[in-house]
């Protein structure tokens, strides 16, 4: 799917709320650690498989990758899939329905005016952070490099 397919379907779940604006990006995003915390997992599952032999091993490597996210994911309080949009006002976290780029229901909604926006990169994602600037609060989120979920699409739009 396409970016457009994400904007459109923020701007159709925003207009629902009674506030149609033009979305300017759109990416798909995950809470901040959800990859790390699938490495820890993967190592753990290893570990734990390494006397059931290769298949043995391989499934228990997977179910613990699998595991490390999900109980990450469940921790931070944040769905695991969330597409995030970006407003001349405002900063929009949807979960992610019907293969990840559709909008769900509203994750947050936070103005632009009273944003700080750090960038972390790392080596397979990107992690960004929007603070409120008058409580410290933040969402910390981490978009995949890859160019199909339009991540850096959104954190260049906050940048600028």
């Amino acid at each position: 799917m396409s970016e457009e397919v994400m904007v459109e379907s923020i701007e159709t779940a925003l207009s629902e709320l009674g506030v149609p604006e033009e979305v300017e990006a759109a990416g798909e995003f995950q809470p901040r650690g959800h990859t790390g915390s699938m490495f820890a997992g993967g190592f753990i599952g290893d570990s734990l498989g390494g006397g059931l032999g290769g298949l043995g091993d391989s499934i228990a490597t997977v179910g613990g990758m699998i595991a490390g996210g999900k109980i990450h994911d469940a921790a931070s309080g944040l769905p695991e899939w969330m597409i995030v949009g970006v407003t001349p006002t405002q900063v929009c976290g949807f979960a992610a329905a019907k293969r990840r780029r559709e909008a769900g229901a509203l994750v947050f909604r936070v103005p632009r005016s009273a944003l700080e926006v750090k960038v972390h990169q790392r080596v397979n994602v990107r992690v960004l952070e929007l603070i409120d600037a008058a409580t410290g609060a933040r969402i910390e989120l981490e978009g995949n490099r890859l160019p199909v979920t339009h991540s850096k699409d959104v954190i260049q739009a906050l940048e600028h």
